[in-house]
C-alpha cells in the first residue's frame, strides 16, 4: 500500500504557530495555534471518515469560484487541521513532540437545538509524539481541574479503549456478524454501515438501534495485551489522581481516528437534556500516518464552549470584575480620570472609566453592576487637591489616596496591589 499524500492548505490560508508571536499564553506547556476556517473537504473525509455523520451529512461543503478539483469545507473539527498544520509547517521534523492547543469557531449542518448550533466553538488540545499512558492521564487531570475551576455541574467522564490495527480487526468482524444476524432491526444507515465499517453501528443515534447494540460485543473482550496494559495504566494514574470516571465500554467517538483511549464528558445543565455531552476525546496514534506524515502517535480533546456555558454558568458570567471603576463627577475630571487610567493599566491592573455626567450615586450603581471592587472618585474636591477618594465597594469604607495629576500611577497601583491583592 503506497504511503498517503500530504494535504496542504488552501490557497491564500496559513496557521500561525507559537513562535510566531512570543506574547500568546501558554497552557500547562502548550503552545497556541490558529488554524484557518477553511480546509480542503479531502482532509476530513479521510480523517474523520468517510461512514461517519459529520462526513456523510454534516459538512458545508463547496466548489471555489477557481473551479479547484476538490471542495473546501467549513472545519467541522479540529484535530484534522492541527495534524495538517504539524506537518505542513514541518513542525513534525523540528518538534516532534508537539504540544498544541486552540480555540475558535467550527460548523456542522445538525437540527440547531439549544446549546448546539450550526457554527460553535471549541476549545481543544492536542499532544502529538506521545504513545505513552502519561499523556492520556494528564490530559483527563487537566480537563477534571478545569471543571472544579468553573464550577461546572454533574460532570462526569466516561472511558473506553478502542484497541488498535492490531486487535480491532477481529473485533470489527464479531461486530460485523452480529449486526448481519440482527439486520431487521436495524436502520437503514446502519446497514450502509455494516459493510463499511460496522464501528460505526455503536454510534447510531436510532432508538431501535441502540436497543439492539445494547447486546453486541465489546471491544474489551477482543482487547490485545499491549491495549490492555495500556489502558490499565491510564485507569490506574487516574485512580492515583482521584480523577473519577465510569467505564463506558460501548463508547466509540464519532469520528474514525481514534484507537486505544476514547473518552467522552458529560454534564448536568438547563437545557442540555439526553444529548449531555460537552465534549470529548482520546488517542489517535495513526492520524498522522494517514494525512501523509511519519508514524507519529496523538491524543487530546475537544470542548464546546456553547454546552459547556450551560453547565458552568459562572465559565460564562464571571464573578469578578475590574480591580478599580475611575468615576469623574465632572468634564473637567474626564482627562485626568483617562490619564490615570492608562497609567494604572500600564501597571498591569484591569482598570475601567466611566464618562462624566451622572451623580456619584448613580456612577457607584455602575460599579457595583460591574463587579468593580474599588471605585476612584475624582470630583471638584478631589481635583482642587490632587487627592483621590478610592471606595472599597466591598466594605464601603473611603480612603483618600494622593497623586500627582502629571505623573499619575505607580505610588497608587501599588497601593491597590496591597489593599485587594491584585
Amino acid at each position: 500500500m503506497s504511503k498517503p499524500s500530504a494535504i496542504p492548505a488552501v490557497r491564500g490560508f496559513r496557521d500561525i504557530l507559537p513562535e510566531e508571536c512570543s506574547h500568546w499564553q501558554t497552557l500547562y506547556g502548550f503552545g497556541e495555534v490558529r488554524l484557518p476556517i477553511l480546509e480542503r473537504s479531502d482532509l476530513f473525509a479521510r480523517a474523520v471518515g468517510e461512514t461517519t455523520d459529520i462526513v456523510e451529512k454534516e459538512m458545508f461543503s463547496f466548489r471555489d469560484r477557481d473551479k479547484e478539483e476538490t471542495p473546501l469545507t467549513l472545519r467541522p473539527e479540529a484535530t484534522a487541521s492541527v495534524v495538517r498544520a504539524y506537518l505542513e509547517s514541518g513542525l513534525v521534523h523540528r518538534e516532534r513532540q508537539a504540544r498544541l492547543f486552540y480555540t475558535g469557531p467550527m460548523f456542522r449542518r445538525e437540527r440547531p437545538q439549544r446549546g448546539r448550533y450550526r457554527q460553535f466553538y471549541q476549545i481543544g488540545a492536542e499532544v502529538l509524539g506521545r504513545d505513552d499512558a502519561l499523556a492520556d492521564a494528564e490530559l483527563l487531570v487537566w480537563l477534571a481541574r478545569y471543571f472544579d475551576r468553573v464550577a461546572a455541574r454533574g460532570v462526569h467522564i466516561e472511558l473506553n479503549s478502542l484497541g488498535d490495527e492490531s486487535c480491532r480487526p477481529a473485533y470489527r468482524e464479531r461486530l460485523r456478524k452480529f449486526g448481519l444476524a440482527h439486520l431487521e432491526a436495524l436502520c437503514g444507515d446502519c446497514h450502509r454501515r455494516l459493510e463499511r465499517n460496522p464501528l460505526r453501528l455503536l454510534d447510531c443515534k436510532v432508538p431501535g438501534c441502540r436497543e439492539v447494540i445494547e447486546r453486541a460485543p465489546v471491544m474489551r473482550d477482543s482487547l490485545c495485551a499491549a491495549c490492555t496494559a495500556h489502558f490499565d495504566e491510564v485507569r490506574a494514574l487516574l485512580d492515583q489522581e482521584h480523577v473519577p470516571y465510569a467505564l463506558n465500554l460501548r463508547l466509540v467517538r464519532g469520528l474514525d481516528y481514534y484507537d486505544r483511549t476514547a473518552f467522552e464528558i458529560l454534564a448536568e445543565g438547563e437545557g442540555l437534556g439526553a444529548q449531555n455531552a460537552i465534549g470529548g476525546g482520546g488517542r489517535y496514534d495513526g492520524l498522522v500516518a494517514m494525512l501523509g506524515g511519519p508514524d507519529v502517535p496523538g491524543v487530546g480533546f475537544a470542548l464546546g464552549l456553547d454546552r459547556l456555558a450551560m453547565a458552568a454558568p459562572r465559565a460564562a458570567d464571571p464573578e469578578r470584575g475590574p480591580v478599580a471603576l475611575i468615576l469623574p463627577l465632572e468634564p473637567a475630571a474626564v482627562a485626568p480620570a483617562l490619564q490615570l487610567a492608562t497609567r494604572l493599566r500600564d501597571e498591569g491592573l484591569s482598570v475601567g472609566v466611566e464618562p462624566a455626567g451622572r451623580s456619584l450615586k448613580a456612577l457607584l450603581g455602575v460599579a457595583n453592576r460591574r463587579r468593580a471592587r474599588l471605585a476612584v472618585i475624582l470630583g471638584p474636591e478631589e481635583l482642587a487637591a490632587g487627592r483621590a477618594t478610592v471606595r472599597d465597594l466591598v466594605s464601603s469604607v473611603d480612603r483618600r489616596h494622593a497623586f500627582a495629576l502629571e505623573t499619575p500611577g505607580p505610588e497608587l497601583a501599588r497601593w491597590i496591589r496591597a489593599e485587594v491583592g491584585a
